[in-house]
């Protein structure tokens, strides 16, 4: 069952989604358009990074708006439309990954690199080099609990707050994450570089697939 908002506290001006769910809260048919061209194209390149498939993605856009319009009622005039369709679509993900399981999410109808490129932004799809493909590779191998909060944060623009909002955990814990995340990147980047090179290859660092809460310093 979805989650709705329960309660209001961002301090951040309210943005064209936040302003389209709350009219079509209030029963304005006509704001799911700018609702949905608002939030739609970020749900489908987050639900890419995590599936690899356009038809899973698609899906579970599709999936995100029909229970975004079921629950639309019961919606906190004022909350953010952004963190709770990114809530909505972590959690039919993770769904999908216990109906499924990862391997058949990306297995036959898993995109290759230059069709990924063109289903992402379009300032991405104009020439991907082979170190951005080898990145998406090594964050693909990543602990979930790291991927997630880099995913969020680095790759989709979502400040430590929104992030910690999807996630259910704390800001601290969000900085974490996406640090550690970031270190085990750039090591397994470095390493291919030196595999390349013909130099002594460096061992990435074994990250836990969770990290102990240690309040909300950034290590």
């Amino acid at each position: 069952m979805v989650e709705v908002p329960g309660r209001v506290d961002r301090v951040a001006p309210q943005t064209v989604a936040d302003q389209a769910m709350d009219r079509y809260a209030d029963g304005d048919a006509t704001a799911f358009g700018a609702l949905y061209d608002e939030l739609a194209p970020r749900l489908y390149r987050y639900a890419l990074w995590h599936t690899r498939s356009r038809a899973a993605s698609e899906d579970v856009v599709q999936q995100t708006f029909l229970q975004i319009h079921g629950a639309r009622d019961r919606f906190v005039r004022g909350a953010s439309a952004l963190t709770w369709a990114y809530a909505i679509a972590r959690r039919l993900l993770i769904d999908a990954d216990r109906r499924r399981g990862r391997e058949d999410l990306r297995g036959d109808g898993a995109l290759g690199s230059e069709e990924l490129s063109g289903a992402l932004a379009a300032d991405e799809a104009m020439d991907i080099k082979q170190q951005e493909l080898e990145a998406r590779r090594n964050l693909a191998l990543l602990p979930p609990a790291l991927r997630e909060s880099f995913t969020l944060v680095k790759l989709e623009g979502l400040s430590v707050a929104q992030a910690a909002e999807v996630l259910g955990i704390t800001p601290g814990m969000v900085k974490v994450r996406t640090h550690r995340a970031r270190v085990a990147l750039e090591t397994a980047l470095l390493r291919g570089q030196q595999r390349e090179g013909g130099g002594p290859e460096v061992d990435a660092p074994q990250l836990p697939e969770t990290l102990p809460a240690k309040g909300d310093a950034t290590p």
